[in-house]
């Protein structure tokens, strides 16, 4: 099959976050037919100002037409000139992009096992089992859409637990979090139509919150609005973590179960999907307690500029 004639466009996501901003370009054909996208998200905060990762698209029926290779060298010569030392890419294990990422010097760094709950089949009395042992010493506290004032403090320090969270060989950097970043996240899911729920454990004794669990949960199910599809929609849980020195005694278990107990009594018919890194056996354990059934295994790609 001959080269397909392709145009690239530029384009500037003109929503910049305080974490990052974004590059877009658009590959069309000689007719202006649209073939595929590349996005380049640039990370801005201290700790990870080396890093940009990319998202490559291309229609099925343009591929291995040169197409893919256009934008990527598009976005990667963006990178440098950006003075990115490292670009991140993911592509679900044995597919297409899988085999078009290390074609090109990606190397794999990371596996990600990604699950799904399907809330219809989950059995309430479990969860509750595991919400009436004992836990002396910590109490859950919960809250929607961004941190109360009185506990923002407490949980923006309690995000460095997320900071050993097993990462292959990515170079990630360090995610600085403070209070801004915090609230900035939360405003950025209320304002594209979704619900921030976090259940955090706190340190009873101190009252310091000592671990969290996000989930988002998709606000048009919440409203009563039926979604394409089979109208049942999908949650996310975002970051699950315990602080190292409070960790062994079941908290992460039992904040995850706290969320999955809110979802299942907001809309019963949802399913839950979560990602783990491979390598992280307690959390992809608690996974398992929780009934999350692995459904495909991601790999986290790495270029290193």
């Amino acid at each position: 099959m001959s080269p397909r004639v392709t145009h690239l466009t530029h384009l500037t996501d003109p929503t910049v976050t305080p974490s990052s901003r974004r590059s877009a370009w658009l590959a069309s054909g000689e007719d202006g037919t649209p073939l595929g996208t590349a996005f380049l998200r640039l990370f801005t905060k201290e700790g990870q100002a080396h890093l940009a990762e990319l998202d490559v698209s291309v229609h099925p029926a343009e591929r291995r037409r040169g197409v893919g290779t256009a934008l990527l060298d598009a976005a990667i010569a963006s990178a440098r000139d950006e003075r990115r030392r490292a670009v991140i890419a993911q592509a679900d294990r044995d597919s297409p992009a899988d085999a078009f990422l290390t074609a090109r010097g990606f190397r794999r760094v990371l596996s990600l096992v990604y699950a799904r709950l399907e809330l219809a089949g989950i059995d309430p009395d479990h969860l509750t089992r595991i919400l009436e042992q004992p836990c002396p010493g910590y109490h859950l506290t919960r809250w929607t859409g961004v941190v109360p004032p009185e506990l923002a403090d407490t949980y923006a320090a309690s995000r460095r637990a997320m900071d050993d969270m097993p990462m292959g060989d990515t170079d990630y950097g360090t995610v600085v979090w403070d209070v801004e970043r915090v609230m900035a996240a939360a405003e950025a899911i209320a304002e594209r139509g979704d619900v921030l729920y976090t259940v955090a454990a706190v340190h009873t004794s101190s009252g310091a919150i000592v671990g969290f669990s996000e989930l988002v949960l998709p606000g048009p199910v919440l409203s009563g609005l039926v979604l394409p599809g089979d109208g049942k929609g999908e949650g996310q849980h975002y970051g699950t973590a315990v602080l190292p020195e409070h960790r062994g005694r079941g908290l992460g278990l039992r904040m995850k179960a706290e969320a999955i107990r809110h979802a299942h009594g907001l809309a019963p018919e949802l399913a839950l999907l979560t990602d783990t890194a491979e390598e992280n056996l307690p959390m992809r354990r608690v996974n398992d307690a929780l009934g999350y059934r692995p459904t495909h295994t991601a790999i986290e790609y790495q270029l290193d500029l």
